[in-house]
């Protein structure tokens, strides 16, 4: 089952909001990207600080086969495939929307 593997929070100021949410969060950079923040102890989501993206979930499958399982079951919760997003050719995630239209992503981590 896919869990909350990050929440993408757009910001205004990269530097000043992850000097905030460091604070508050007891949170680090990682080490592969500074936008990424992440617990220490290696317990809840990481948090992704972004000035364009719009608000949303990311949630985590382990490889491709349940990225493909999870997207039909959510489909079949009432989650809808976003047709229209524009993917980079090497995608590891897939854009629905909510009952309501919020978007979030499930993302293949093993790619």
């Amino acid at each position: 089952m896919v869990r909350i593997g990050a929440i993408v929070w757009q910001v205004s100021d990269v530097g000043r909001a992850s000097e905030f949410w460091r604070g508050a969060l007891g949170y680090e950079a990682t080490p592969d990207n500074p936008d990424f923040l992440a617990d220490p102890r290696g317990s809840g989501p990481r948090l992704h600080l972004d000035t364009t993206d719009r608000m949303h979930l990311d949630l985590w499958a382990e490889d491709a086969a349940e990225q493909r399982a999870e997207v039909e079951r959510l489909v079949s919760l009432g989650a809808r495939v976003v047709e229209d997003w524009v993917y980079p050719e090497d995608a590891d995630f897939v854009v629905l929307a909510d009952p309501d239209g919020n978007l979030f992503c499930v993302i293949d981590r093993s790619a």
